[in-house]
C-alpha cells in the first residue's frame, strides 16, 4: 500500500488532498436494534492484518514527509438486516472473502437472542470506519 500512496503523491497537484476512507482495525460487532437502542450480541473474529497494514502504510508516508494529516475521525457504520437468514448469508459470504473461521456460534447466539426479543428487532453489524484527510507536501 505504501507504493500506491507514493503513486497518489506523484499524481496529486501541490497541496492536493487524498481522502483515506476504510474499515478501522477494530472487530465488527453484531447486535440487535438500531442507534442508541442497539444491544451487543457478539464480536466477529476476523483478521485485522490488512487493516493494521493500511494504518502502518499511512504512518510511513507521513513519516517520510510525503503527506501531512489534516484530520482523522473514526465513526460507526451499521449494516442492518431484517432476518437471521439474511445475516447467515452475509456472514458466510464475508467469511469466504475475509478467510476467517466459522461463526456458527454467533448465528446461534443471535437466534437465541432474537427468540427472546421483541418482534421487529433488526440485526445490526456495527463496524468502525476511519476517515482521514491527507495533504500532499
Amino acid at each position: 500500500m505504501v507504493h500506491a500512496l507514493q503513486e497518489a503523491h506523484r499524481v496529486l497537484k501541490p497541496n492536493g488532498i487524498l481522502i483515506d476512507l476504510r474499515p478501522a482495525a477494530d472487530h465488527r460487532r453484531s447486535g440487535l436494534g438500531l442507534g442508541r437502542s442497539w444491544q451487543l450480541v457478539g464480536v466477529l473474529r476476523e483478521s485485522l492484518a490488512e487493516d493494521r497494514a493500511a494504518d502502518a502504510a499511512i504512518a510511513t508516508v507521513i513519516r517520510r514527509g510525503l503527506f501531512k494529516s489534516r484530520s482523522r475521525v473514526r465513526f460507526d457504520l451499521d449494516r442492518v438486516m431484517d432476518a437471521l437468514d439474511e445475516f447467515r448469508l452475509w456472514i458466510e459470504d464475508f467469511s469466504r472473502v475475509e478467510k476467517y473461521g466459522d461463526h456458527e456460534w454467533l448465528i446461534e447466539r443471535l437466534a437465541r437472542t432474537l427468540a427472546r426479543a421483541k418482534h421487529g428487532r433488526k440485526i445490526t453489524v456495527r463496524g468502525r470506519m476511519t476517515l482521514g484527510v491527507l495533504e500532499k507536501l
